[in-house]
């Protein structure tokens, strides 16, 4: 979805949480019940946004019905490099309702764990102040 790409590309966040279905249902490569709403899922993003250093995507794949999408990543949390892939589903409205992130490898996703882990308190005090 090239206008979430570019959202995040410029860390235009708010651009990018206008693309979220209020039901969106977000599913995290290190937790696993899925998040689901908007408010939580922005402020996923928000942290994430400050967790990753030299984030960039690599590569953009669409289906022919413009529903699914996949948008290939690389990064680096602290001292390890990590790639992964945001899986996106966009709803009939045109909005994200499906958003699935996967990465590689284990040390890699444990290093991003660990520090989404320590922010977990202000992304739900963000999200909580959000939903209302």
């Amino acid at each position: 979805m090239r206008a979430f790409r570019e959202a995040i590309e410029k860390l235009d966040l708010d651009a990018a949480e206008a693309l979220l279905a209020p039901d969106i249902v977000f599913t995290s490569p290190v937790v696993f019940k899925p998040y689901t709403g908007k408010a939580i899922t922005a402020a996923i993003l928000r942290a994430v946004s400050g967790v990753f250093q030299d984030f960039r995507y690599e590569r953009e794949i669409n289906d022919v019905n413009g529903h699914d999408h996949a948008l290939v990543f690389a990064a680096r949390v602290g001292d390890r490099e990590i790639s992964g892939c945001d899986f996106i589903h966009v709803d009939e409205d045109g909005l994200i309702d499906e958003f699935t992130v996967m990465v590689r490898p284990l040390s890699a996703a444990q290093a991003l764990a660990a520090a989404m882990g320590e922010q977990f308190e202000r992304i739900a005090e963000e999200a909580r102040s959000r939903s209302v």
